[in-house]
């Protein structure tokens, strides 16, 4: 789920480092001289360099990764039963039904239910529809859609979040390319993520492949941060120029979520009911969703 929200300024250089010999932050129990002072002065001297770095509390620890892991394994779980029902003549609210009992059942809570108003338990977007659509008992599914399915769910106070597409009966070659082309930018996006570059050297790479697969990229809609609470800083853009956005390091959890358009990528919102988004053009819109930490090496995918 990808609402719109703007990075506010972080300032690592108002951290309180501990003293050398100090039990780290981390609470690993080791000093801090051998544990995290070296991390805390590279984020540092970026900072210097006027680039924009994760506060600390954006940062997860082993124990963290492990409690979004788990929150992970029931959003999988509902989208996997939903990949195994989705068919022609379904309801998106029959689809809602499924994530809401498979959420529930696993003891995870629908993190869209009730977010800022919305009203129910994940996102149904068909064709047209960006993102954010809302699931009801008119919008059946037909021969020739394409639908993302998004969820989101906290379990024991740790956020996961993921969407894929699914293709209903007898799909159009053009609306097969678009789906193929939002998932490879997804996946370009997975490949660019390394620690100590910054947000936008990935955003520029997803840009790239969806323009050389013939598509657009929504830019007022991206990604953000995730773990503590279903949205935290930084808005993660698709469009970004290599070198800006907020620095990637180890411990720092966001999704990846380019929606791609075979249009041109402007979109307006929904009058009546304030949450859908559609392509201003009327052709279609396909996204995938992931959420990934970062790693000493690159990234690992918790959701998808």
């Amino acid at each position: 789920m990808a609402f719109k929200h703007a990075a506010a300024p972080t300032q690592a250089l108002t951290w309180k480092k501990p003293g050398r010999n100090d039990p780290c932050w981390c609470g690993s129990g080791r000093k801090y001289k051998t544990c995290h002072e070296a991390f805390d002065n590279r984020i540092l001297s970026f900072e210097r360099q006027g680039i924009t770095v994760p506060r600390r509390e954006l940062l997860k620890k082993k124990e963290d990764i492990e409690g979004i892991k788990e929150s992970a394994k029931i959003n999988i779980a509902a989208l996997d039963a939903v990949s195994e029902k989705i068919c022609e003549g379904m309801t998106t609210l029959e689809i809602d039904k499924i994530v809401d009992e498979v959420t529930r059942g696993m003891g995870g809570i629908p993190a869209p239910f009730g977010y800022e108003g919305f009203p129910k338990s994940c996102c149904t977007s068909i064709n047209e529809q960006v993102c954010h659509g809302i699931p009801s008992d008119k919008d059946v599914l037909k021969s020739g859609d394409i639908i993302n399915v998004d969820c989101s769910t906290e379990y024991r106070g740790y956020f996961s979040d993921s969407s894929r597409m699914f293709l209903i009966g007898d799909v159009s070659p053009e609306k097969r390319n678009l789906v193929e082309t939002a998932k490879g930018a997804m996946q370009a996006g997975i490949d660019a993520v390394k620690p100590w570059i910054c947000l936008g050297d990935m955003g520029d790479v997803v840009h790239k492949y969806a323009v050389a697969g013939g598509c657009s990229v929504v830019r007022e809609i991206g990604g953000h941060g995730i773990g503590f609470e279903f949205h935290e800083e930084p808005y993660v853009s698709y469009v970004s120029r290599p070198g800006t956005e907020m620095l990637m390091v180890p411990g720092f959890v966001f999704t990846i979520e380019p929606m791609v358009n075979m249009g041109d990528e402007d979109i307006y919102i929904d009058d009546d009911n304030g949450w859908t988004v559609y392509t201003r053009d009327g052709k279609p819109s396909a996204q995938w969703e992931v959420q990934v930490v970062v790693t000493e090496e690159g990234c690992e995918v918790l959701s998808w």
